[in-house]
């Protein structure tokens, strides 16, 4: 008996308000919980309702593999530059490029909205982040921000 592979998973623009997003949003904060040595409270973190995530200043991506949400992305508008904020696969979609999917639409949105420039920032304890974020072409630079979590920040020109 031969299984056919599972549809890609599509992406498209949604609300970070909405119940997907809101249910993959959850489920990142819960695995940063996990992952970090103190814990992750997202109410310390900068725009803890992704209302900067939404057009004309941003965008907020979902992936849905079927009906079920399954990733998300968040570009965050800083002017002419942007900010990636909350990158998350689901455990079982993971090791299918999503999160690079998902990282070149985020680069097209933000240079649909006039951005040149990328920054982010992640954490040790994220090590594959930051490995997918080197092979991307996104270069160490220092900190940029007070994020509490954030450990290690990246940049890219557009």
């Amino acid at each position: 008996m031969s299984t056919r592979p599972a549809e890609p998973a599509r992406i498209d623009e949604a609300d970070p308000a909405s119940p997907d997003a809101r249910r993959c949003l959850a489920a990142y904060y819960a695995e940063l919980a996990r992952r970090f040595p103190g814990g992750f409270d997202v109410t310390l973190s900068r725009d803890p309702e992704a209302q900067d995530m939404i057009p004309p200043r941003g965008v907020f991506l979902l992936a849905r593999q079927g009906d079920r949400p399954v990733a998300c992305a968040g570009l965050k508008g800083h002017g002419h530059w942007g900010e990636v904020k909350r990158l998350w696969v689901a455990p079982e979609a993971r090791g299918a490029g999503l999160a690079g999917r998902l990282m070149a639409r985020i680069e097209t949105a933000a240079r649909g909205l006039g951005m040149a420039l990328l920054r982010l920032d992640t954490n040790a304890a994220l090590p594959e982040a930051a490995a997918l974020y080197r092979k991307a072409g996104w270069t160490a630079i220092d900190r940029f921000n007070d994020d509490p979590y954030a450990q290690l920040f990246f940049e890219k020109h557009l």
